[in-house]
């Protein structure tokens, strides 16, 4: 009788251990899919990554992100010998474009819109363009100074005004126009006068500032009116992407590439900067999620700053007094115009501040993911 009772006690109490474990691994499930359905959509991902990212944390990493891309960029470029600039960003997009289908495969990439939400050839406008702007980049960073390169990208954002107030009629105040005229000249200064002045170097920068303004515009608009996140965009947009910049191989890249001199030392910095390329869309998209475009403005004073000092550290850029009273002069309006534009101040220009720091592959100072 006793062997009875106990037998059938221990059955019961078997029994509610495995009722118990199998609640617990239904919770677990259902905890695991909540939140693969959250990441699969773009509000979802926005809401986890600033969950799981907080402000400092996220502007810290872009910012380890961006300057490390520059250097390592003209690394390649220059030192490595691996002077095919064009070919260097398609090899960047085809890191990215790996990494980011391992992140699809494990569900772990946002979902893109309804594809009835935005048109193709919005898509295939905005791949021409990335692949103008970036390939462009990495060509005004073969020929100019890393400060020269950096000063040249400030002044999109002048540009992103002045392309509004031709083709829509969007004023600014008197006080902003003041701003970014100092910029403007600013900009001007530190790159003629820079002691590394190219004028080949210059014209390639000088092209590349409108399509580069054209790419953050278009790259604002779809996050923000169709609701795209970075990452998804960037899966959508590579394939396109790709193609274009192999168009622009035989145009801009030097011959010889496939019999360039491979090495164990080269594989890694190429390598090394594809990954960087990536982790900057990956820290553009947390930064823009948990940061103010304001504070995306002074990580970008501070990035220029840095940038400089590197340049001068590990390459022996000697950019002259005057170039460096126009970086002075250029960073002053910036502020200025950061000031003008931030909140409890006149906002007509905010959305062009904005659009001047939202990035392709996300995130802030897109252009330097290639």
């Amino acid at each position: 009788m006793i062997n009875f009772f106990t037998r059938n006690g221990v059955r019961r109490l078997l029994k509610r251990k495995d009722s118990d474990a199998g609640e617990r691994a239904k919770a677990l499930n259902d905890l695991r899919a909540s939140l693969f359905s959250e990441l699969r959509t773009s509000e979802g991902a926005k809401r986890l990554q600033q969950r799981a990212c907080s402000p400092t944390i996220a502007l810290s990493f872009n910012f380890f992100v961006s300057v490390g891309i520059i250097m390592m960029n003209k690394l390649v470029l220059g030192r490595v010998g691996f002077n095919y600039p064009i070919f260097l960003t398609f090899i960047h997009y085809v890191v990215s474009w790996l990494l980011m289908g391992l992140l699809n495969a494990a569900s772990l990439l946002p979902s893109p819109p309804p594809a009835r939400a935005t048109p193709f050839s919005t898509l295939l406008v905005l791949a021409v363009v990335m692949a103008v702007s970036t390939g462009l980049a990495n060509v005004s960073l073969k020929y100019n100074s890393v400060g020269f390169y950096q000063m040249a990208k400030i002044a999109v954002t002048p540009t992103i005004v002045l392309a509004e107030f031709i083709l829509f009629r969007k004023t600014v105040s008197f006080h902003k126009v003041v701003a970014l005229t100092v910029v403007s000249a600013g900009v001007a200064v530190a790159t003629v006068t820079d002691l590394q002045f190219q004028l080949f170097g210059a014209c390639v920068a000088l092209a590349w500032i409108v399509p580069s303004a054209a790419n953050k515009v278009l790259w604002s608009s779809l996050q923000q009116r169709h609701n795209w996140t970075a990452l998804a965009l960037m899966w959508k947009t590579t394939p396109m992407t790709l193609f274009f910049l192999l168009t622009m191989i035989p145009w801009l890249d030097p011959p010889g590439a496939l019999s360039f001199h491979w090495s164990a030392a080269s594989y890694s910095a190429i390598l090394l900067s594809a990954l960087l390329g990536f982790l900057l869309q990956l820290s553009g998209a947390l930064a823009l999620g948990a940061t103010s475009a304001v504070s995306h403005v002074v990580l970008g004073q501070f990035k220029t700053c840095v940038v400089l000092l590197g340049g001068f550290l590990f390459f022996g850029s000697n950019p002259g007094v005057f170039s460096i009273g126009g970086v002075a002069a250029a960073l002053a309006g910036m502020s200025a115009y950061t000031y003008l534009c931030s909140p409890g101040r006149p906002r007509e220009a905010l959305s062009s501040l904005q659009k001047s720091r939202l990035g392709k592959p996300g995130g802030a100072d897109a252009d330097e993911n290639v």
